[in-house]
Parts: structure tokens; sequence; C-alpha cells
């Protein structure tokens, strides 16, 4: 059995939230199998500050992390890529066509989230979680196949 860790790119439209959130849980829990990082077909230049505190919930500090650009990895290959809003699924760029898996794991955007501060923060809280029900279940099984 490799030892080797594959590679995961997580890709949405701002790489603000879902994507950030996403790579964070990742590198997290499935470190010693996976390597995550994001990215943003169009990135917001930002990290929000409620993706950040949702995953800071669970002691992982994603505050120094940077919105970042699909044009970065464009000669790099990844085992997987995952879009996780339909803007990305929709945008992919042309160099997906050479890495491994392509899935669309699909999630609302919780900075579209109206209401409260904590109406708005359980909305994180609830995407958070369906990261890692969706993406972490779906990469978990992947280890096990």
């Amino acid at each position: 059995m490799s030892t080797e860790k594959k590679s995961v790119i997580i890709l949405c439209t701002g790489n603000s939230c879902r994507s950030q959130m996403a790579e964070a849980l990742i590198n997290a829990k499935l470190g010693a199998h996976y390597e995550a990082v994001s990215a943003g077909t169009k990135p917001s230049g930002y990290v929000h500050p409620k993706a950040i505190a949702a995953v800071a919930e669970l002691g992982i500090d994603i505050s120094e992390h940077e919105s970042q650009s699909t044009d970065l990895f464009g000669d790099r290959y990844f085992d997987y890529v995952i879009t996780v809003c339909g803007s990305a699924q929709e945008n992919c760029p042309v160099w997906m066509g050479g890495c491994g898996t392509q899935i669309h794991i699909g999630f609302e955007d919780p900075a579209d989230a109206t209401g409260t501060e904590d109406e708005i923060m359980a909305v994180f809280r609830r995407v958070r979680h369906e990261i890692v029900e969706d993406v972490l279940g779906y990469l978990q099984q992947e280890l096990a196949a």
C-alpha cells in the first residue's frame, strides 16, 4: 500500500467560504492520506471571517489563508478535483481534463445567508457540517475502496 498522499483541489467561485473550509477540514482530519488546496475561478481576495470562525470552533486555524485563483494551479495534476458550487463546476479550467477524479459536491453559499449574526453563523456551521459529511465522507470511502 502506498503511503504517498493523494492531492485534492477544492474549487468554488470566490474561494472565501466553502472551498476554504473544505481544504482546512481535509488537511486537519484526513491529512495522513490527502493534501488539499483550494482555489476560486473568480477569487474574492479574502477569506470570510465567519468561515474562519466556523473551522476555529473545531480547533482549525485558517486565519492566515488567502483567497487564491485557479490560475496558480494550472500546471499541476490533482488526484481529485472537487467543485463545491455550481458556478465553479460550469467554469472549471480546461486543465482539469488532465487530472484524476472530478466530482461535484455542491453546497449553499453561506456568504449569502441573511438574518441575525447567530442565524448567519448557524448557516456557516451547517455548511461546515455538510462538508464534513459529504466531502470528507466521499474521500474516506475512496480510501476504503
